[in-house]
């Protein structure tokens, strides 16, 4: 594998840690009835490459399970993401 694809995948890992981080976090802070990250960044983080680690949090944690932007949009991402990084990793030499 060359250079970029090592990076491709520790950005993919990184992305996705924090974002299930985020998900995590707003749900305890939602819990709390404390200040909570905005519905645009929980988002733009899958949407950024975190789709898989918003998509396993949204299942742990039971958030935002029941707005269908998070329903439809996120594994939107995640599938578009798949395809993308596949494409890089095996398709492109």
């Amino acid at each position: 594998m060359n250079e970029e694809r090592y990076l491709l995948i520790i950005y993919l890992i990184l992305i996705n840690t924090m974002s299930l981080i985020m998900y995590a976090l707003d749900k305890f802070k939602a819990k709390k009835k404390k200040w909570r990250i905005p519905e645009s960044a929980l988002l733009m983080s899958a949407a950024c490459g975190g789709a898989l680690g918003a998509f396993v949090s949204m299942q742990m944690f039971r958030h935002k399970t029941k707005h269908p932007k998070f329903r439809i949009l996120v594994p939107v991402f995640l599938v578009l993401w798949i395809a993308l990084s596949g494409y890089i990793i095996y398709v492109t030499q």
